[in-house]
């Protein structure tokens, strides 16, 4: 993959992973969060599911397992918990917390790699994070929405993992479409059990459902599922902390929200960090993907070697 259609695809995703709070935000005015986002996930599954009935489909328990894990923490407990989390914090707040990932895919994969980051690649995510606190405005509160939207994060990692193994054995169209099935399910489950579901029915509730469905979830997670599959994980992961950027300038357009001083210096932070970790991840990483593939030289061992972090 060439490098602008690299950064193109990272920079789409991102955004409509950070204009999701926002507009979630505004959707949790005509409906309570588990029916909102199993609405969301039903309705974008079944029309990716018909766009790619005739892709290659999963085959036998084991696949559709695969599929189903995948769901239930991928669109169930990330975007349920974000979600969730909304009826303490704001979507700004929630965006910030979902987006501590890369750090957790920075650990995971020095540990199972033993040590072939970088310090300078752990320099990068602490200076990106410094940069998503920044743009917070460092004064957080601990509300039970934090500790949900942190669960949401664990879930985002898991996920990443996850798609990361199995994504190869999957058409990528159909993997999207039935995890965001199996994880409306699940979160449709739970709007019965834990709410009393209501939607009401406005121009403004219909668009923001449709901007979700189309926008945020179809296109989203196809783009998003598209990188991780043909690019390093815990590399492209470290770009979830533009996500945190994107949702507080949205909220402020959507919602009205204030703009600071310290959103900008916090977006520079972002990308500086961003910039190390792939910068020295990419001299960095080599002698690993040497070593891993027996020292070959082809690109085939080199997308191998990249894979490490999930495949060990």
């Amino acid at each position: 993959m060439n490098g602008f259609k690299y950064t193109g695809l990272l920079l789409l995703t991102t955004f409509l992973m950070g204009v999701a709070f926002p507009v979630g935000k505004l959707g949790l005015n005509y409906a309570p969060p588990f029916l909102l986002i199993g609405m969301r996930f039903i309705l974008a599954g079944g029309l990716l599911a018909l766009l790619a009935m005739k892709k290659r489909q999963p085959r036998g328990l084991k696949q559709w397992l695969q599929v189903a894990a995948l769901g239930l923490f991928q669109s169930a407990g990330v975007m349920g918990c974000a979600y969730y989390s909304m009826r303490w914090i704001t979507s700004g707040e929630s965006a910030i917390i979902t987006s501590t990932s890369p750090l957790m895919l920075l650990v995971i994969g020095a540990v199972m790699n033993r040590g072939a980051y970088r310090i300078w690649q752990w320099f990068g995510v602490a200076i990106g994070f410094a940069g998503v606190m920044l743009t917070f405005g460092l004064h957080m509160k601990i509300e039970p929405g934090t500790f949900v939207s942190f669960a949401g994060a664990v879930c985002f990692t898991v996920a990443t993992l996850i798609i990361n193994r199995i994504g190869p054995s999957f058409d990528l169209k159909v993997l999207a479409a039935y995890q965001m099935m199996a994880g409306g399910i699940t979160v449709l489950i739970l709007s019965g059990l834990t709410e009393q579901p209501f939607f009401s029915v406005t121009l403004t509730s219909m668009l923001v459902l449709l901007w979700l469905v189309v926008m945020c979830s179809i296109v989203q997670f196809s783009v998003w599922f598209y990188l991780l599959q043909n690019s390093d994980p815990a590399k492209t992961s470290a770009f979830l902390f533009l996500v945190p950027l994107f949702g507080v300038l949205t909220s402020w357009l959507l919602l009205g929200e204030q703009v600071t001083w310290y959103v900008y210096a916090g977006g520079a932070l972002i990308c500086a960090g961003i910039f190390m970790v792939n910068w020295q991840g990419k001299k960095g990483n080599g002698g690993v993907k040497e070593r891993e593939a027996g020292k070959s030289d082809t690109a085939e061992t080199k997308r191998r070697g990249s894979r490490a972090i999930t495949d060990m």
